[in-house]
């Protein structure tokens, strides 16, 4: 396509104002890597390099770096970096809807330095996003299409699912442990992106990217310092106290503090990997593990209680790798307290906590009243049983009920009442008895003059 004086390289201004809003979002990156963020069904990046190209003639972008990256065939293969001017910047944030204060800068120092930390943004960011390739305006033909090979057919791979927006994503933001946002206090740090995406049902998602470069502590530290933004409060416009995190992104109601995500994304071996993930999660476990609380022991001495997360940052982790291959609803995260490879849904829950526990009780609650439902119908079943077999006494009239140890048989057997009385009237008829004979044996002992011997 042939250029004009202003756009000499042919570019169309929907390819322009996508590389805008790609540049304003990530900064600095090649263009294979615009490409992937924003127009992943061209053919190859010269497309987008010849956008790149006509904006640098427009002052908008420049590239003033570049970087080394393994192509195809596995050599290393050297590209510009682009980024965005001070002018770009603007317009960027035009394109992107922003207020041109929270642009940032515009990574021409990063860029002259080879970006290295900033491409691994980008890549992670793409890895989030997994773009599909948008559909294109058919072109008029004056001669029948090709017949496409078919093994280009079955090597046509559709990406997982993704998460976001690129409208949804800000880069090294600002989180003052102190101070503001616009002027942040000592230790304060930067987040490398952050994620909103309420429209995919995930909350507020601070990523940090890990190429291996600062040691475990460092980057425990960060947790650490995340957890004292997260953390600090502020007054409302009702001059209410509020998390000031909350002031800028919106709660999701999940409770609890916003998950930071860990992405490593230099390719090292399992061992090495799990050793710095598993390394990382130690030196931070105070931030991220929330306080157990035992509420419950029964009499066999089993014992159940929930772990309380209030005050906590959920920490996730996972490698670029993982990410690309499955995207990031697949299951690729590590959350530090689970001990499991999940989703994202899952690694975002807290099976330990309150609610769980309340689950828990509720179904031993349940388990102990159906207990005493069984035990009450099983009374109920021997009460119309002993009921079905009774009989009336043949003395009293009043219901009899079988006992075989105490000789109550059906039949003529009285009740216990009557056979009480009975034995009484014998035992008292016996006594008398025995008294008038012991008072005869006494008289024909003695004889008529038995009184004299008194």
């Amino acid at each position: 396509m042939g250029g004009t004086r202003r756009w000499p390289y042919g570019s169309t201004a929907r390819v322009r104002a996508l590389v805008l809003l790609a540049l304003g979002v990530v900064k600095v990156a090649t263009a294979s890597q615009l490409r992937q963020l924003v127009l992943p069904g061209t053919a190859d990046a010269q497309t987008v390099r010849n956008a790149c190209k006509d904006l640098r003639h427009a002052g908008l972008v420049e590239s003033v770096g570049s970087t080394s990256r393994p192509g195809k065939s596995g050599q290393p293969v050297t590209e510009q970096l682009w980024n965005l001017t001070t002018v770009g910047l603007a317009a960027a944030a035009t394109e992107l809807d922003r207020p041109l204060r929270e642009m940032g800068g515009t990574a021409r120092d990063a860029a002259k330095a080879g970006a290295a930390h900033a491409l691994k943004v980008t890549d992670t960011i793409d890895a989030f996003r997994q773009s599909e390739p948008l559909p294109t305006k058919p072109v008029t033909r004056t001669k029948p299409a090709a017949a496409v090979p078919a093994q280009l057919v079955a090597s046509a791979v559709t990406r997982p699912q993704g998460l976001g927006k690129l409208r949804g994503w800000t880069t090294e933001v600002a989180l003052p442990v102190a101070g503001t946002f616009t002027a942040p206090g000592r230790g304060s740090l930067r987040a490398d992106a952050v994620l909103t995406a309420p429209e995919d049902g995930v909350p507020v998602l601070f990523v940090e990217v890990d190429n291996h470069t600062e040691p475990p502590a460092q980057v425990a530290d960060k947790i650490a310092r995340y957890r004292r933004f997260f953390l600090r409060t502020a007054k409302d416009h009702r001059g209410r106290e509020v998390s000031l995190w909350s002031t800028l992104w919106e709660d999701s109601g999940r409770g609890g503090f916003p998950p930071v995500a860990l992405v490593f994304t230099k390719p090292v071996g399992p061992r090495i990997m799990q050793e710095r993930i598993g390394e990382v999660g130690r030196l931070s476990q105070d931030h991220w593990r929330g306080r157990w609380h035992t509420d419950y022991s029964s009499g066999e001495g089993e014992r159940d209680g929930y772990r309380d997360y209030d005050g906590t940052v959920p920490v996730l982790a996972t490698t670029l790798a993982l990410l690309a291959d499955k995207g990031p609803r697949g299951p690729v995260w590590w959350r530090y307290g689970h001990d499991a490879v999940e989703t994202l849904d899952q690694a975002l829950d807290n099976p330990d906590d309150h609610r769980a526990y309340q689950l828990r009780a509720e179904q031993r609650r349940a388990a102990r009243q159906a207990d005493e439902d069984a035990r009450q119908l099983q009374r109920e079943e021997e009460r119309r049983a002993r009921g079905a077999s009774k009989w009336p006494c043949p003395s009293c009239g009043n219901d009899v009920y079988p006992d075989p140890e105490a000789g109550l048989v059906p039949g003529s057997s009285e009740c216990f009442p009557c056979r009480s009385r009975r034995a009484r009237l014998a035992q008292e008829a016996q006594e008398r008895a025995e008294a008038e004979a012991e008072g005869q044996r006494a008289r024909r002992r003695d004889g008529p003059f038995g009184w004299l011997r008194t």
